[in-house]
Parts: structure tokens; C-alpha cells; sequence
């Protein structure tokens, strides 16, 4: 139900932010409003949303900055609403993290639907199942409280590093994740450019996986971007 999704919308101008938040209202949608990068952050540190809407023009915090801080927190779909609209522009802020785009004077039937299509792909088509603080996908089940991972009901051994970086990929199998995504969020710290750590550590948790199930590929290149789960 509708009324169970909650939609943050961070935009610091008045009219656009009050049009989103009165329209999606309407829709049976909670809808929280945030007026800058810090705000939003503050929301999102604090309670869980659904889906965030995001300028990037925004005092305190950038839109893009905003991503950056988002995707080290949580997991959820993001889409951009911006008048920066060139094609760089575009391709800078899914290379971050975010999941959808819309430029500019936008069509707010065209907001509906692509809120609509990211919450049908991140809630009811996940092809991951999450009970009892389990993840499984294919054949692999990892458990978040024990730390430990099976394949075919058989324990494999990884390391740390290994473990966190397969978890964020099974915690939402649809969503390619940067190489900055995957190093920000499993190390903890700022990423500059070092393909050869994150290179090395799949390369590892590709062969253990392959290892234990040859029958099966799980982890997806996604040249130019980063990764995700094989589908």
C-alpha cells in the first residue's frame, strides 16, 4: 500500500519542493520535505525511507555529495531531479549511486511513473529473499547475524573485505554498484581512483564463489560502471 511508502524530497525551492510533496500526498504516498543537502541528511541518518527525490543544486550539502553520503548510510532508490541536464551531467550522478534521472521543467505524470518503477524494482521484483536477517539469491545464502556463507549448504570461508562486499550486492541485486560505491561503503573511506582494491578483492570472491559452484555466475561486470549480481 501506498500509504506505507515513505518518499524523502529534497529540493530548496519552495514552489517545486511544495508541487512534489502536494502532488505525491495526493497519492497516498508519506512524504517528508528537506530544503538542503544538510537537512536531508540529518532525515536520512535518522528514519528509514523508500525512495529519495534529490536536486543537486543545494545549500550545504551538493545533490552530488548528498549520493556520496547516502550510499555509505543505506540502500534505497534515488532518483535526481535536476536542470543540470547534460549528458555528463547524467552519466556523474549514476555513476555515484543514484538510480534514475529527470531533467528540468518535468512532467509530473513522468515523476509518478518512474517513482512507481523504482519502488516495483527495488520492493516487489528483488529477487533476493530477506528473512530471519538472511540473504539468499541462486544458490548462496548469507547470514548477517553469524557472519557466515553457504553455497549449495556448503560453508565457505571469506574474508572480511569479501563478506561485506557480497553482502551489499545481494542486500539489492538490481542495483549496479560503482566501484566507489563498493569501497566507500565496505572501507569506510574516501575513494580515490584505486581500481586495483576493488579489482583484486572481486577477482578473490569470484574464484571462491566459482569454487564452490562452477554451475552458476553471480557477480556481473558492468563495463564502465562497476557491478552487480548476475542475473
Amino acid at each position: 500500500m501506498k500509504s506505507n511508502i515513505n518518499i524523502l524530497i529534497t529540493e530548496d525551492d519552495t514552489d517545486i519542493n511544495t508541487l512534489l510533496c502536494d502532488i505525491l500526498t495526493k497519492e497516498c504516498y508519506n512524504v517528508r520535505a528537506a530544503y538542503s543537502g544538510s537537512e536531508a541528511r540529518m532525515c536520512i541518518e535518522q528514519y528509514d525511507y523508500d525512495i529519495v527525490l534529490l536536486d543537486l543544486m543545494l545549500p550545504g550539502i551538493s545533490g552530488e555529495n548528498l549520493i556520496s553520503e547516502i550510499r555509505k548510510l543505506k540502500i534505497m532508490p534515488i532518483i535526481v531531479i535536476s536542470a543540470k541536464v547534460s549528458q555528463q551531467d547524467k552519466i556523474n550522478v549514476l555513476r555515484l549511486g543514484a538510480d534514475d534521472f529527470i531533467g528540468k521543467p518535468f512532467d509530473i505524470h513522468e515523476v509518478l511513473a518512474r517513482i512507481q518503477a523504482q519502488l516495483r524494482r527495488y520492493k516487489e521484483f528483488s529477487s533476493v529473499n530477506i528473512t530471519d536477517k538472511k540473504l539468499s539469491y541462486k544458490n548462496i545464502i548469507l547470514d548477517m547475524e553469524s557472519k557466515e556463507v553457504l553455497i549449495r549448504n556448503n560453508p565457505i570461508i571469506l574474508t572480511f573485505r569479501e563478506y561485506s562486499i557480497l553482502e551489499l550486492l545481494m542486500s539489492n541485486p538490481k542495483k549496479v554498484f560503482t566501484k566507489a560505491n563498493i569501497f566507500e561503503t565496505v572501507w569506510k573511506d574516501n575513494f580515490f581512483g584505486d581500481d586495483n582494491t576493488i579489482n583484486v578483492h572481486i577477482s578473490n570472491l569470484r574464484t571462491k564463489l566459482a569454487q564452490a559452484d562452477n554451475e552458476t555466475k553471480y557477480i556481473q561486470t558492468v563495463w564502465g560502471i562497476g557491478f552487480k549480481l548476475h542475473e
